[in-house]
């Protein structure tokens, strides 16, 4: 990937301005929607696990501290 990654950079040098801003624009569009999609999944996960009794839930911030360091 890496020759690949060099490639790609050095053709992002040759771009205009115009189509870097536009390059960015995407970049940052699809960061985004990678980021949604992550979001999304740890919510499914989490209501599976919900489902299946797997959660712990607690207002006792003593438990909580526990419950972090046996994960």
């Amino acid at each position: 990937m890496s020759g690949n990654f060099s490639e790609i950079v050095e053709e992002m040098k040759a771009l205009s301005s115009e189509e870097k801003q536009e390059l960015h624009h995407l970049l940052e569009k699809y960061l985004i929607e990678e980021r949604r999609d992550e979001i999304h999944d740890s919510y499914i996960h989490s209501l599976t696990e919900l489902n299946e009794g797997k959660l712990e839930f607690s207002n006792d911030t003593d438990e909580l501290k526990g419950m972090l360091l046996n994960d």
